[in-house]
């Protein structure tokens, strides 16, 4: 059932990707693109190539070195849409409050370099491995953007919770769901590199079951309409009715 080619694993592989398009579809339409275009283009690549990846791998006549170096191109132009959308989405949380802004972008961007170095430093150090280079260097390739991805989104609740800075509905639900998939694959993708996990089929099911939950999540937070909750009006205490009555007394009297 955890296993590569079984009827779980074409679920998960080709499910969400659909699920993404239908949501692109539905943010082209209601003009959420307009507002969020590199998480649109992020959306929209991410399941462009996950089909692709998807018929070239189950393809008969498309070898390892080439899959492995479309593999390669996507994950380098879905890391810069990743960071776009990183961008984008601190945009709307700082927007209300322009001397934050300048702050929290500074806090990031020092966060970013932090997490780079701490990127380099892990790849220099992951375990050795017996496959081709291209596949060992596109582990070490989809940990450092993940490391990256994943610190700077965190870092961005960290600020929101530190000045207690409050989310719209739509930025908050892209933020927790890109959040949630890029910490799970960077938990994945950093026990690959690190030799804990390799060959054994169940981490791309992780990865990929991760990935459907957040294209959920993002459909929950996008499109189902929020219902705003009325505060219950509260019962008039007793008193109050004495002094009402004592004031419409005084207006009748005089």
């Amino acid at each position: 059932m955890l296993q590569a080619h079984s009827l779980l694993w074409h679920y998960l592989w080709v499910a969400p990707n659909v699920l993404a398009f239908l949501l692109v579809g539905f943010l082209w339409h209601r003009r959420v693109a307009r507002q969020y275009p590199f998480f649109f283009a992020y959306v929209l690549f991410a399941g462009l190539e996950g089909l692709s990846l998807y018929l070239l791998d189950i393809a008969p006549s498309v070898t390892a070195p080439e899959w492995w170096r479309a593999f390669w191109a996507g994950t380098i132009v879905e890391g810069i849409l990743k960071f776009a959308t990183i961008g984008e989405l601190l945009h709307f949380l700082l927007r209300s409050w322009p001397s934050i802004a300048r702050v929290g972008r500074n806090l990031l961007t020092g966060a970013g370099v932090l997490l780079v170095l701490l990127a380099a430093i892990v790849a220099a150090y992951a375990a050795p491995d017996n496959a081709p280079w291209y596949i060992g260097s596109a582990h070490v390739l989809s940990q450092t953007i993940y490391l990256a991805a994943a610190g700077l989104i965190i870092s961005m609740f960290v600020l929101a919770a530190f000045f207690r800075i409050p989310w719209d509905r739509t930025t908050f639900g892209i933020a927790l769901g890109a959040g949630f998939v890029w910490c799970e694959h960077l938990a994945i993708w950093a026990l690959v590199t690190g030799g804990v996990v390799r060959n054994r089929g169940w981490e791309d099911i992780a990865n990929m079951a991760a990935y459907h939950l957040t294209v959920l999540i993002w459909c929950y937070y996008l499109l189902v309409p929020h219902r705003i909750k009325f505060p219950k009006r509260a019962p008039v205490p007793e008193n109050n009715l004495e002094i009402w009555n004592r004031e419409l007394e005084r207006l009748i009297h005089q």
